[in-house]
């Protein structure tokens, strides 16, 4: 990923209901969710799950098929993946990093 990429996906995820979309989309694994199912468990309305769905795909962190009548979101792992990588990439210059063993879910 370029800086650019890195720059975009971050600002997709700076915000609480666009992360907390991604985490329920990478919980979600493979099957992926409908909006209607993300509306319910969010509470939000359908313009503005759409607005956040449309941030996290244009920053690639999400795709989006259409199956029949309905449309499906899931995670896109390679974004995620690369972001992460480019995130940790010569962590802690080579040492052993002192990382905690189970981060917090907030």
């Amino acid at each position: 990923m370029d800086s650019n990429e890195i720059v975009r996906a971050l600002a997709a995820l700076a915000h609480p209901l666009r992360l907390g979309i991604f985490r329920a989309l990478v919980v979600a694994g493979p099957a992926g969710l409908t909006p209607s199912a993300m509306q319910d468990s969010f509470g939000v309305p359908g313009a503005t799950l759409s607005f956040h769905l449309k941030e996290l795909t244009h920053a690639g962190l999400v795709t989006q098929e259409r199956v029949s009548r309905n449309l499906i979101y899931r995670a896109e792992y390679d974004t995620m993946n690369a972001l992460l990588s480019y995130l940790t990439h010569n962590c802690c210059a080579g040492s052993e990093c002192a990382a905690p063993a189970s981060p917090s879910a907030n």
